[in-house]
């Protein structure tokens, strides 16, 4: 029973896999370098990370996102979490989801 259970793992793996490849070749999903991941699982603030890579400032997101700059930074350094609402617009601004920048 338990190589049966291992082999049915296996299936899901397998299968988990090539929906996401599927998924990266249709656009839909979005690989991002593993050095900023790597910065993400170090505890970096996503929201950091995500603005990086897209290549903006934090002056340029605020206007993206009609997020202030300094409500940017704050959230960027940890001392405020921001609201749903505040994070929805960055993560729209960014073309990510709520979950890449709430971890």
């Amino acid at each position: 029973m338990t190589r049966l259970l291992e082999a049915a793992e296996d299936l899901a793996d397998i299968e988990a896999y090539h929906r996401i490849k599927a998924d990266i070749a249709a656009g839909r999903e979005e690989l991002i370098p593993s050095p900023l991941a790597d910065r993400i699982i170090d505890g970096e603030s996503p929201l950091r990370v995500y603005r990086e890579f897209r290549g903006l400032t934090q002056a340029a997101l605020a206007a993206a996102s009609g997020v202030t700059r300094v409500q940017i930074a704050e959230i960027e350094a940890g001392r405020k979490s921001g609201s749903v609402e505040t994070v929805r617009k960055l993560a729209q601004a960014l073309d990510v989801t709520l979950d890449d920048l709430t971890g």
